[in-house]
């Protein structure tokens, strides 16, 4: 599930000018004597160590079997509560714990979120709420997921195309697909996570496509949303408050790319958020720790 960030600043700032990262006994810097950069800050991150990652790849595990089974579910006349439903018995059978579902909502007055997956349909970007309209031919559906297993988390998310799909609508997902690759790759050969934003949003946009900025990824561990913000572009806040890529640091990873515009609104219900000119997006997300031989995907069957 995404983070929200409020447009023209990043959330949470007082954690990012707190000073250093903690660093778990047993876990070294990934290059060991280097300073930060001239004019970057670390923001405080609680880095995990190798048992800790472990345990969050059997989160991590679960989290994709059941985007497996939603997966299973994908064609047209089934509905996204039939797809909340698969998810739910993952973890149920699993022992795990959903992460979305009760999840309050940031809105004063709006109720938490009422369902294990987040099911965003077409100009739908995120926290889409599961319901019994049946899907069509030709819509897309981006569907995310999170538990809590052992006391530790997993979060991915992937758009799915329900039948056959306009070549514009694919090419959108083939991009943010491909994004998210993009990112995984340079994140074993980049120092800090604003040289990985850079590479995603020059893509995005090469492609003729817009990078959602108003949610970004996060830090995952015992809680879903943890610190670091991840955004999928760069921003002088991020290069001033930048997320240096060493083994321990777990990261959600998450861009969310539309077809036009990137402004996007939230609905009544507190949650949905879609494009203002409700043009398709696309959201793809993988847990990924960094460890001393590169980045590991955690949420991988």
């Amino acid at each position: 599930m995404s983070s929200h960030r409020v447009p023209g600043r990043r959330p949470s700032l007082s954690s990012f000018l707190s000073g250093a990262l903690k660093r778990p006994e047993g876990v070294a810097a990934s290059k060991p004597g280097s300073p930060p950069a001239p004019g970057r800050r670390q923001p405080t991150i609680q880095l995990k160590s190798p048992r800790e990652i472990a345990l969050m790849r059997e989160a991590g595990r679960l989290v994709a079997t059941a985007h497996a089974e939603v997966a299973k579910l994908i064609k047209p006349g089934v509905t996204t509560a039939e797809l909340d439903a698969a998810a739910a018995a993952v973890f149920r059978d699993a022992g795990a714990t959903p992460l979305f579902l009760g999840y309050p909502c940031s809105t004063k007055g709006k109720p938490a979120f009422p369902a294990v997956i987040c099911s965003s349909v077409n100009e739908q970007v995120v926290h889409g709420i599961p319901n019994r309209r049946p899907l069509r031919e030709g819509d897309v559906v981006a569907v995310d997921t999170g538990c809590r297993f052992n006391g530790w988390c997993g979060d991915a998310a992937v758009t799915l195309a329900v039948g056959a799909v306009a070549p514009e609508v694919q090419k959108l997902l083939d991009v943010t697909r491909e994004t998210l690759a993009l990112a995984i790759r340079a994140m074993g050969r980049c120092r800090y996570w604003s040289e990985v934003a850079s590479l995603m949003e020059q893509y995005v946009k090469s492609q003729g496509f817009s990078v959602i900025e108003n949610f970004v990824g996060h830090g995952i561990g015992k809680e879903m949303h943890e610190e670091p913000q991840v955004p999928n572009f760069v921003s002088k806040a991020l290069r001033k408050h930048d997320i240096r890529l060493e083994p321990g640091v777990v990261l959600a990873v998450e861009p969310m790319v539309a077809m036009g515009t990137n402004d996007v609104r939230t609905l009544e219900d507190g949650w949905t958020v879609e494009t203002k000119d409700r043009r398709p997006s696309a959201h793809f997300e993988h847990t990924i720790a960094m460890t001393p031989d590169g980045p590991e995907i955690l949420t991988l069957p």
